[in-house]
């Protein structure tokens, strides 16, 4: 993620046309979704596209805008520019920059500082910048009632999907992660979402970007406060979970790892 210069084994461009707006997941996306439609038919490279999709406070790129050696987060900290590769990889996190743009400059901000404070990228990344990449490519953020909460972090998941079914009514999940995203192009039941878990709980607001944005403290994510949730779990993201045998499942739905005696 750090340098990101293009390779010949660069995953290959999938098409907007492989999207499903109208998926659960792309729910805050689906605004964009009818622009990129009307701009997807004038051929325009990914970067143009994104860039033609309002002002998010950066722009986009081609990824040869990167120079080599510069980590990717310090060239976009520096510059206000995201190379952006020709494959739907890049385009999904130019897609996340666009609807959560305040989100994603926190991420960047809180990136750049710690490859400075480390003085370069370096072998590895430490606690912070590993949370910071694993929120950015595979994160999201749960919206919901504090018995759901509860029953996800312990892991109880006839209690989370079942049991407590109705408050899901009351609950979003929020797909931050560009990764996640493109692994939801083909819905699979293992797909899992490392949610964040804030130091304090969020609710359904209008301006979410904001509060979501203010919530990621440095010394928070530093601990990985990230719960894992199998997402096609969640009612109404998928037709074969409304017959609950779909959560018989220990390689998907595990149990919470019980602490070891000594």
């Amino acid at each position: 993620m750090d340098k990101r210069q293009a390779t010949a084994g660069d995953p290959p461009e999938l098409g907007w046309s492989s999207l499903d707006w109208q998926a659960p997941w792309l729910q805050p996306y689906q605004a964009l979704g009818l622009q990129i439609r009307q701009l997807d038919r004038q051929g325009l490279a990914v970067p143009d596209l994104l860039n033609r999709l309002g002002d998010c406070g950066r722009c986009f790129v081609p990824q040869s805008a990167l120079p080599p050696g510069e980590a990717y987060e310090g060239f976009i900290a520096r510059s206000g520019c995201v190379p952006t590769r020709e494959h739907m990889h890049d385009g999904l996190n130019g897609l996340v920059w666009q609807r959560f743009a305040r989100t994603k400059a926190r991420l960047n901000v809180l990136q750049a500082q710690a490859i400075d404070e480390a003085g370069g990228v370096g072998a590895r990344r430490g606690p912070l910048r590993d949370a910071l990449t694993l929120f950015d490519e595979n994160g999201a953020v749960l919206l919901a009632p504090d018995a759901l909460w509860q029953a996800l972090r312990l892991r109880q998941w006839q209690r989370l999907f079942v049991e407590l079914r109705p408050l899901w009514q009351q609950a979003q999940l929020i797909v931050v992660g560009h990764a996640l995203l493109e692994k939801l192009i083909t819905p699979r039941k293992p797909i899992t979402a490392h949610v964040f878990c804030p130091p304090r709980p969020l609710r359904i607001v209008d301006n979410i970007d904001a509060v979501i944005a203010a919530s990621l403290d440095a010394v928070h994510l530093a601990g990985k406060p990230f719960t894992p949730l199998p997402v096609m779990g969640i009612p109404g993201w998928s037709q074969e979970n409304q017959h609950f045998s779909f959560y018989d499942d220990p390689d998907v739905f595990r149990s919470a790892r019980r602490p070891q005696i000594s």
